[in-house]
């Protein structure tokens, strides 16, 4: 691991006091509305943005070219893959939760309500859930992208390869997946960014699904140099485990203590994803040796 240089320390500290400065007005926002629809979701998009727009700040500051943040397209099947591997995951997890009985499947309330906002009539659950899957899987992803890309432009455009500059990949994987997870904090501590469980148990959960998918995105995003891996990444993780998986769960009792991004199997599975992507980290372009 080599040493940052005072410019690198820099350009990451502006970004860092932008990002999280601008993000205190929206805190505020959320917290004070006591939930995440406060302002009909708008305050969370605003603080979705964040992040992006303090990086275009940080490079006209900077004087530095926003084409760097990584805008060119790259290999299709990298986008592709971006978005099957959270679905891949989100998979994995919910079949666990649902084949040994952490939470049902499926909820009758959520169908009942998927069945009216379809207005096709009793077409039965298992059709109802079928076209709204595939309704959310198709068009979803693009809403979801949207706001994912508020984030991305910062987490992932500058972040993670300015970091990458003298850290390489673990060291990477490891700083960016944590001030991801803390920029959360207020949000999951103070408002309703939360399953239902104490926040002992939710924001270690949390912090490991946070850190371990940081694997995967710092992977794609140098593999592929394209930033847009990391905005299909983010959104197609947000848009399945948001509105399909878990709203699709029924409580059993005790559920929120496994489903979600602050129950315990999303974390676990994640971490093993996380763990693969580590192994293949050689076939990453290797640090510069110059920043």
């Amino acid at each position: 691991m080599k040493k940052s240089n005072p410019s690198q320390l820099k350009a990451i500290g502006i970004f860092l006091t932008i990002t999280f400065s601008l993000s205190s007005i929206f805190y505020f926002l959320i917290i004070h509305s006591g939930t995440l629809g406060g302002g009909s979701g708008h305050y969370v998009m605003g603080l979705m943005w964040c992040p992006g727009i303090s990086a275009l700040l940080t490079y006209k500051i900077l004087k530095r070219n926003i084409s760097d943040l990584g805008w060119q397209w790259g290999k299709t099947k990298y986008q592709l893959q971006s978005y099957l591997i959270p679905l891949g995951y989100a998979s994995i997890a919910y079949a666990i939760i649902w084949s040994f009985g952490l939470g049902g499947f499926y909820d009758e309330t959520t169908v009942h309500k998927i069945t009216d906002f379809l207005g096709l009539g009793p077409i039965g659950d298992g059709w109802s859930i079928v076209i709204y899957a595939l309704l959310v899987s198709v068009f979803g992803i693009f809403r979801s992208m949207s706001s994912a890309l508020g984030e991305e432009i910062g987490w992932r455009g500058f972040l993670t390869p300015e970091l990458y500059k003298t850290q390489g990949f673990t060291t990477t994987s490891l700083i960016t997946g944590l001030i991801w997870g803390i920029w959360h904090l207020p949000i999951l501590l103070f408002a309703d960014y939360n399953s239902g469980t104490p926040y002992w148990f939710s924001l270690p959960c949390f912090m490991v699904l946070v850190i371990s998918i940081s694997f995967i995105y710092t992977w794609y995003r140098i593999k592929s140099g394209s930033l847009w891996t990391a905005v299909i990444l983010h959104g197609s993780h947000n848009l399945f485990i948001q509105s399909v998986f878990t709203p699709l769960t029924e409580n059993t009792g005790d559920t929120a203590y496994f489903i979600d991004e602050f129950g315990i199997v999303l974390p676990i599975i994640a971490f093993g994803f996380a763990i693969y992507f580590w192994t293949r980290r050689n076939e990453l372009e290797p640090v510069p040796h110059e920043v």
